[in-house]
């Protein structure tokens, strides 16, 4: 042998390498095999309403989301394992279900629930465990006020848009705004900061109108029939998508989706308009207005859409026709992905739970609750974790998703049009043009609104069984420049004329909203104006135009607007014009006495100088 590899040394070289490269490569593969075998599983919960075609989505999006991470990183250490719970559209089977993954699963952070009312309970017991939740679609502000660290809202807080909404109002020149919303923790927790945004641009709330979650068509119709004889026409709609919109297909058979009306939908709604589970046409929607949370589009967008629609038909072949992708089945993915990047980068030496193994097995014993010590080390590297998502850029600021741009969306005949975007650092902002708008009238191009109309709408009407405003005024003898009255011949009806009512009536015409005032004489013997006054403390008027002085025992029981003429007393004399152009005029100022007296000093004291200049 020895012989033969010294004739044949380039065949014996070429075998040694051949050897060595195969064992390498061995080598290399029972690693990658053993570290296959060695990663970790983290356990993760997820809470959502398997029954609906929301979480149907959402949970498709999860699960690719797992896929395709694990796919793209194949040798990460770590794997998270999912344990799904049903909370069947209550918030406290969401409670249920989230202590049994802590207390008997011992998961490691909670991915859920769909809604704020569930997610309130949920968060205090996340806290007390230190288990981090992250929520997708629980938007209420209040949800902030629990001020809970492990709490992580992976989507834009409902007061995120209500700079949107206010700077649309602007544009349009509205001043006056009814707020319709959902009687629960999610419909209130955005009027404060709606009620301040609109203060900041000159307008307000003038109603709220509070709709029950579980109201009947009868509710909704009541309710609607009290809208309709109010004044203001501009309604901001913010509610759960299936009470909204039978809310909309009500409003549209009682004619309030006609011409005059202005509908504002808040993106709550607006993100899941394709939902058929609604029972939703966008018939009954026709010329709404909507903020909407803006997506980018990217080529990872597209390609994730087609997937997403195949995977979720093939697992729901009886819902083929809800496979709609909105932007919260979006935001789980991220969610996912962002969970799992920091599973990653997080030890896992303290993957336990403190005080867990108690003799009790009582499911909602919450004495029995342990403690995650792994759960603090998630959140801190969870809450660093920065990437460009599927829905955007994913960057959480305080514990939520940093808020971006929204889209303005004019629903016309079966499509969602973009008109225009709301940027936090330039405002509203033309879709066509790209550029900042700063003149109201042709922001949006040609808005479609209810009733088909391209006409901008006022905002208010005169209703039909609207009130008047009842104003008394003075009837007085003497000086009627102030107030005067007459007779109209024709209908012999009282007339006002006179400074006092042009000034009122002129005020009322620079209101943003019609007031119709209804006119009534007061005549006292005496003309006594205290008794005018009190009319309107008994409720008799609304208000009293004359020259009514403000004086202090009238101010205790009404309020008085600032005056436009001042009070007092003055006294006109005749100007006689003395054309005497005396030479020794001067002289005048003083009397005779006075100029002889002060003459007399002026010697007497030349006198006594002249005398102390010649001792």
């Amino acid at each position: 042998i020895n012989h033969w590899m010294m004739m044949n040394p380039t065949k014996t070289n070429n075998s040694f390498l051949g050897y060595f490269v195969m064992t390498v490569w061995v080598f290399l593969l029972v690693e990658v095999v053993s570290g296959q075998k060695q990663t970790s599983e983290i356990k993760v919960g997820v809470v959502l309403d398997l029954q609906t075609s929301f979480s149907k989505n959402c949970l498709t999006s999860i699960n690719m989301s797992l896929s395709d991470f694990y796919e793209d990183h194949p040798n990460y250490r770590t794997r998270l394992a999912l344990r799904v719970r049903d909370s069947m559209e209550d918030a406290v089977q969401a409670s249920a279900a989230a202590l049994d993954l802590i207390k008997n699963e011992k998961v490691s952070a909670i991915i859920g629930p769909k809604s704020s009312m569930q997610a309130d309970f949920m968060i205090r017991l996340a806290d007390k465990s230190q288990v981090p939740t992250v929520t997708f679609s629980a938007t209420s502000p209040l949800l902030t006020s629990i001020n809970s660290p492990y709490f992580v809202r992976a989507t834009f807080n409902d007061s995120s848009q209500v700079r949107a909404i206010a700077a649309i109002v602007k544009s349009f020149g509205w001043r006056s705004v009814v707020a319709i919303y959902v009687d629960n923790g999610f419909g209130e927790g955005i009027m404060p900061y709606l009620a301040d945004a609109l203060q900041d641009v000159q307008a307000s709330v003038v109603y709220r109108s509070l709709i029950p979650q579980e109201a009947n068509d009868d509710q909704i119709l009541k309710e609607l029939y009290k809208l309709m004889t109010m004044q203001t026409r501009m309604f901001v709609v913010h509610m759960a998508p299936k009470l909204g919109f039978r809310f909309f297909q009500k409003a549209r058979e009682i004619n309030m989706m006609e011409e005059g009306y202005v509908w504002l939908l808040t993106d709550g709604m607006m993100n899941t308009m394709g939902y058929k589970e609604h029972g939703i046409t966008l018939e009954n929607m026709q010329g709404v207005l909507g903020v909407k949370s803006h997506v980018p589009k990217s080529k990872e967008l597209k390609d994730f859409s087609l997937r997403w629609k195949r995977k979720f038909q093939k697992e729901n072949p009886l819902m083929r026709d809800e496979a709609e992708l909105n932007l919260f089945a979006l935001r789980a993915y991220d969610s996912v992905t962002a969970l799992a990047m920091a599973v990653e980068k997080t030890s896992i030496e303290n993957l336990r739970y403190d005080n867990a193994n108690a003799s009790s097995n009582n499911m909602t014993d919450l004495g029995t609750l342990g403690v995650s010590r792994y759960g603090p080390s998630l959140l801190k590297v969870l809450s660093n974790i920065r990437f460009e998502g599927l829905a955007g850029k994913f960057k959480l600021i305080n514990g939520q998703l940093e808020s971006s741009a929204f889209e303005i969306i004019n629903v016309i005949g079966n499509e969602e049009r973009i008109i225009g975007f709301w940027r936090p650092s330039s405002g509203l902002v033309n879709a066509k043009s790209n550029k900042t708008m700063l003149i109201s009238g042709e922001r949006f191009g040609p808005v479609i609104w209810p009733g088909k109309s391209t006409v901008v709408p006022k905002g208010w009407e005169i209703p039909t069984n609207g009130k008047k405003l009842r104003v008394g005024f003075p009837v007085k003898k003497g000086f009627l420049n102030f107030v005067d009255v007459k007779k109209d011949p024709i209908s012999n009806t009282t007339i006002p004329t006179g400074y006092c009512i042009d000034v009122f009536e002129a005020a009322l015409r620079k209101l943003s909203y019609s007031v119709i005032p209804r006119y009534f004489p007061f005549e006292s013997p005496d003309e006594n104006y205290d008794d005018l006054v009190h009319q309107v403390f008994n409720g008799r008027w609304d208000a009293v135009v004359g020259d009514v002085t403000i004086i202090a025992n009238r101010s205790s029981y009404v309020d008085f607007t600032l005056p436009y003429t001042e009070s007092g007393v003055s006294m006109l004399v005749t100007l006689k014009d003395n054309n005497n152009k005396n030479t020794w005029m001067f002289l005048r100022p003083w009397s005779l006495e006075l100029w002889v007296t002060t003459f007399c000093f002026f010697v007497f004291i030349g006198f006594i100088v002249w005398i102390l200049e010649h001792r």
